[in-house]
């Protein structure tokens, strides 16, 4: 019987590269991942540019919604296995005390949501995607399984820095 594993995935304002990278771990996890995002200072919505896409791709992005790491932090919250921080601010901030003790790992990502003009976000958007997405096939490639969370830590480390 294979287990699921919870991935948390992180960013200051969780409207846009935290969005991005939530919907592609459930939708490249197919069940073996149960994925969540979250922001330090959450904006209070998804940026649409991400919604467009992941829709583009065929990601579905249902749920998708700007929340607080509070969330996660909380007794009923869910134990995670992961998380991700996808952003350098998010990454330098002092965080929860997280059920569980997850393993952890930094996959800075430019920040797509800010460039101007439209087409240029659009290029951004779709670049931050990619990277995701080759980061998060990579990760799902790994026999979790089977490993220590020390050592999925350190492996996708080396996914972001491409060792």
């Amino acid at each position: 019987m294979s287990r699921t594993f919870k991935v948390l995935v992180l960013c200051t304002g969780n409207s846009a590269r935290s969005i991005l990278g939530e919907m592609l771990f459930k939708h490249l996890g197919s069940g073996r991942i149960e994925a969540y995002s979250a922001g330090s200072q959450p904006g209070g919505a998804v940026n649409p540019v991400a919604l467009e896409t992941l829709q583009r791709h065929g990601v579905p992005c249902d749920g998708a919604r700007s929340k607080s790491w509070d969330e996660f932090a909380a007794p009923s919250a869910p134990t995670l296995d992961f998380i991700f921080t996808v952003c350098g601010n998010a990454a330098q901030e002092t965080c929860p005390v997280w059920p569980g003790h997850p393993a952890t790992a930094h996959w800075g990502i430019p920040d797509p949501a800010h460039v101007e003009p439209l087409e240029a976000r659009r290029a951004a958007f779709e670049q931050a995607y990619q990277s995701l997405r080759q980061r998060i096939e990579a990760f799902l490639a790994l026999p979790l399984e089977t490993m220590t969370p020390q050592q999925s830590a350190l492996a996708a480390r080396r996914i972001h820095t491409g060792e």
